[in-house]
């Protein structure tokens, strides 16, 4: 039996029930458009998941400072000579301890047996670029700047909740705190601290007042770069800060993008991917199915076809190619419409669509094949019938 005969007389086969064979073929189109949806989705979100990654964590470095003695690590102007290493955009020197961490902190001095007296709030040092590190707002009022370090002004900066807590709303009549029964003027109530969430509910005073309470040394160094800048800063920045004793001092880098894409898709892809592989199975019980009643159907016509000379490869080959070319049509509009959900997926949420070229190959074949194998078994059966039997 020659090759285009063959085809020519599965295709007629195929399309001789075209409802049928529609039908049938729907299995396979939903099975390899759900996996070509799962693998694009997979890709395009892990991609814009990074790109989030990247808009905040991926740009920030903590360098965490061990107590040096009498000789401290890092002195508090060295933050800010990190500033001259390329890709450093803001840099950050903090300083708390324990001590500082639980102090009660008033609003007034007065004695009000109706109101809670006091709050236990973290007092931070910190140099004046803690918001621009921190991508933190002003709420209200100013951050204290090089002018209230130097002169040593009793200046704080409350964390908004703290603030909140405290029952600070406005600095209209310039509030003070009280700390150790010492009164400190309130310039500013600062928010949007996404980086450093543990400052929302702290006090923030200058430098100079660190002494104080017991903050007289560094003990961490935030520092914020460009993106792409965040793995050679992390190398670089301890070298700057302390040239001789860097081994000292702990560097806290964010993980590599490349990692956080690849485990973002793998994460979707190993969610989906079952739903894919059970639509793909759904449709191949479907092919074998129908396969089986048409070969049931057509026992007559395979009898006369082995009465007129057709060998048991024949009748298999047909009945093969029948459902291979069913599978292979599915597979063809399941990747077209696959690649389509994707696009419009990526456009409604306004992301970048990742496709790969090589799913629009790989989707028909996928098809082809999971047609092939659910048609054995039919296409074996009607191989070992006997024209005898057949024709009776």
């Amino acid at each position: 039996m020659k090759l285009l005969d063959l085809w020519a007389e599965s295709l007629a086969g195929m399309l001789a029930r075209p409802m049928r064979s529609a039908l049938t073929t729907l299995g396979t189109v939903l099975g390899i458009t759900t996996l070509v949806v799962t693998l694009g989705i997979a890709a395009t979100a892990g991609n814009q998941i990074v790109g989030r990654f990247d808009e905040l964590l991926a740009t920030s470095i903590t360098v965490e400072v061990p107590r040096g003695g009498h000789n401290p690590l890092v002195t508090w102007g060295a933050a800010k000579e990190l500033r001259g290493l390329r890709g450093v955009t803001s840099a950050t020197a903090l300083a708390q301890s324990d001590d500082s961490s639980n102090l009660v902190v008033t609003a007034n001095n007065l004695l009000d047996p109706t109101r809670v007296a006091g709050q236990t709030l973290a007092v931070v040092a910190a140099t004046p670029d803690l918001p621009e590190t921190t991508r933190g707002r002003m709420v209200a009022g100013r951050f204290y700047d090089a002018g209230h370090v130097a002169r040593h002004d009793r200046v704080v900066v409350l964390g908004e909740q703290a603030a909140e807590m405290l029952g600070i709303t406005s600095l209209e009549h310039s509030p003070a705190v009280f700390i150790k029964d010492r009164a400190y003027t309130v310039i500013g109530i600062v928010g949007g601290l996404r980086r450093e969430q543990i400052l929302s509910s702290a006090v923030l005073v200058p430098p100079g007042l660190g002494p104080d309470f017991g903050l007289k040394d560094v003990t961490r160094v935030l520092v914020a770069t460009q993106l792409g800048a965040a793995e050679l800063i992390a190398r670089q920045a301890p070298l700057a800060l302390s040239p001789d004793r860097s081994g000292e001092l702990q560097v806290i880098a964010p993980p590599s993008p490349k990692r956080a894409r690849d485990g973002a898709q793998d994460d979707v892809n190993g969610l989906f991917l079952v739903l894919g592989l059970v639509s793909l199975v759904v449709g191949a019980v479907g092919i074998a199915n129908v396969t089986l009643v048409t070969v049931m159907e057509r026992v007559s016509e395979i009898g006369l076809r082995r009465a007129l000379g057709a060998a048991r490869r024949h009748i298999a080959a047909q009945f093969l190619l029948e459902s291979s070319l069913i599978g292979l049509t599915g597979g063809v509009i399941g990747a077209s419409l696959g690649m389509v959900a994707v696009v419009a997926v990526a456009a409604v949420r306004q992301w970048t669509p990742v496709l790969d070229v090589r799913l629009a190959l790989v989707a028909p074949v996928a098809g082809a094949l999971v047609g092939l194998l659910a048609g054995l078994y039919p296409a074996l059966r009607a191989a070992r019938m006997e024209p005898v039997d057949a024709l009776r």
